[in-house]
């Protein structure tokens, strides 16, 4: 087993969790530590023109996807599993052009996900000998959905447009953004 610890992978835990209790661990641990350094990182090495470039008029630039996970999140998980009011404008993710520069969408993006977290905090804390919150029907979106639906969505939706928002990234920059060291990934042998 290599000693190096990799930020990508979460630790295992001291003690065995419920399934309900490991799920929202690593739930809280994907969006509050592995996306957004993820983000942050592909970002560092733009410039504020360059995160609202957008390859065509049918595609999203860089800052329509921050303000569109802010949104989606913020809908799903804090309205939605948290039972905020939900106030999002899903088509304004989209038409913005370039009103926030850098700081700002991380700081939007920062402040979301320490809203998330405290959201999932709290559920991680009812989950102590009854998983029944996880199976809680709420309606994000405007669909019927259990709490552990809509955190795996929520997670599984933050991934895809990580993905993509390295991707541009990687694309306006070409080799400056690099995410391991791929000598640290090699099986000894």
């Amino acid at each position: 087993m290599k000693e190096t610890r990799r930020s990508f992978l979460l630790e295992p835990p001291k003690q065995p969790l419920t399934v309900g209790k490991a799920f929202v661990r690593h739930a809280r641990f994907r969006l509050r530590e592995d996306y957004p350094v993820k983000i942050s990182g592909a970002l560092a090495e733009l410039t504020d023109e360059q995160l609202w470039w957008r390859p065509n008029e049918a595609s999203n630039s860089i800052g329509n996807l921050i303000l569109h996970l802010c949104g989606n999140v913020r809908q799903w998980l804090i309205a939605g599993v948290g039972g905020a009011t939900d106030i999002r404008n899903r088509s304004s993710e989209f038409v913005e052009r370039d009103l926030f520069g850098k700081e700002e969408l991380l700081t939007k993006l920062q402040s979301t996900l320490a809203e998330v977290d405290a959201v999932l905090a709290h559920l991680e804390q009812q989950l102590t000998n009854d998983e029944t919150p996880l199976q809680q029907e709420i309606v994000p979106q405007g669909f019927s959905q259990t709490v552990l639906d809509s955190i795996f969505h929520a997670v599984e939706h933050f991934s895809y447009h990580t993905g993509q928002i390295v991707f541009i990234a990687k694309l306006l920059t070409a080799d400056r953004i690099r995410f391991y060291d791929d000598r640290q990934l090699e099986v000894p042998r």
